[in-house]
C-alpha cells in the first residue's frame, strides 16, 4: 500500500515577509526567461537561475536567524538581487525571453531590493 500523501504547500514560517513573496515571484519569472535563452547564452542563463533563486533562499534563511547572522543573509539576498537583475538585463538585450515577463521580473527585483534595503537599514 502506498502511504505517500500529497498535501498543498503550507505557508512558510516567514510568510509575513513581503520581500520573500515577491522574490519567489521574481525568481519564477527569471527562471522562465533563462529557460528560453539560446544555447550560446546558457552560462548567463545558469547564472541568472543561481542568483535569482539565491534571493528568496537568503531572505528566508535570514528571517530565521538573529542579529548579525540575519543581516548577513539579507546582505547576500540584496547582492544576489543585483546580480540577477544584471543577468536578466543581459539576456533581454540578447533577445532572450518574453519582454513582458522580463519587465515584470525586473520590476519585482527592484521592489525586493527596496524592501531588503529597508530590512538592512531600519528607521529608528
Amino acid at each position: 500500500m502506498n502511504t505517500t500523501r500529497t498535501t498543498p504547500l503550507s505557508p512558510t514560517p516567514t510568510s509575513n515577509l513581503t520581500a520573500l513573496h515577491l522574490a519567489l515571484q521574481a525568481a519564477s519569472l527569471a527562471i522562465a526567461v533563462a529557460r528560453s535563452a539560446p544555447p550560446a547564452l546558457r552560462s548567463v542563463a545558469e547564472q541568472l537561475i543561481r542568483a535569482a533563486t539565491s534571493v528568496p533562499a537568503n531572505l528566508a534563511e535570514g528571517a530565521g536567524r538573529w542579529g548579525q547572522d540575519r543581516r548577513h543573509h539579507w546582505r547576500i539576498a540584496y547582492a544576489s538581487d543585483l546580480e540577477a537583475d544584471t543577468h536578466l538585463r543581459l539576456l533581454a538585450a540578447a533577445g532572450a525571453g518574453d519582454a513582458a515577463s522580463t519587465a515584470e521580473a525586473l520590476a519585482l527585483l527592484d521592489r525586493v531590493r527596496a524592501l531588503t534595503w529597508r530590512l538592512l537599514h531600519p528607521r529608528p
